[in-house]
């Protein structure tokens, strides 16, 4: 666990792919990308997931110190219930909060993330909400 205010500096923190390879997600990918920090003291994890029957299953994570998920989105996921009891239905995102790691999703802001039917588009945005500067291209691809 780490703090709040940690939490929060590693999300603003500007990171960088260190492997430029373009991005794919086909049906049942499981990836693991590795970012580091602008202060080169940080690693950063990014993963991505595509389900294998619901294409439009997808999750995008970040990951400080290799076990601390910082942001998740979740494309259309299932529901989930906050520790509160509040629901969130359909495409949602984890936050870490202290004491709570990312157990807690939010409704999304279409301000932040434009489309999230669109791989290429829902990529870029999550890369900007975690301040992953310079992201490679995705490759999309046809099934």
């Amino acid at each position: 666990m780490i703090a709040q205010e940690e939490a929060e500096a590693l999300i603003a923190m500007r990171k960088f792919f260190v492997d430029r390879r373009p991005v794919s997600l086909p049906p049942g990918a499981d990836e693991t990308f590795r970012l580091q920090g602008e202060d080169r003291h940080e690693g950063f994890l990014l993963d991505l997931w595509r389900g294998t029957i619901r294409l439009s299953k997808i999750k995008l994570q970040t990951r400080a110190r290799k076990v601390i998920v910082l942001v998740r989105l979740d494309i259309c996921g299932s529901p989930h219930t906050n520790p509160d009891g509040v629901w969130i239905p359909g495409t949602h995102i984890h936050l870490y909060r202290e004491g709570f790691e990312a157990k807690w999703a939010h409704p999304l802001d279409p301000a932040a993330f434009r489309n999230t039917a669109h791989l290429p588009t829902a990529f870029e945005d999550f890369c900007h909400f975690c301040s992953i500067l310079d992201p490679p291209s995705v490759q999309e691809v046809l099934l």
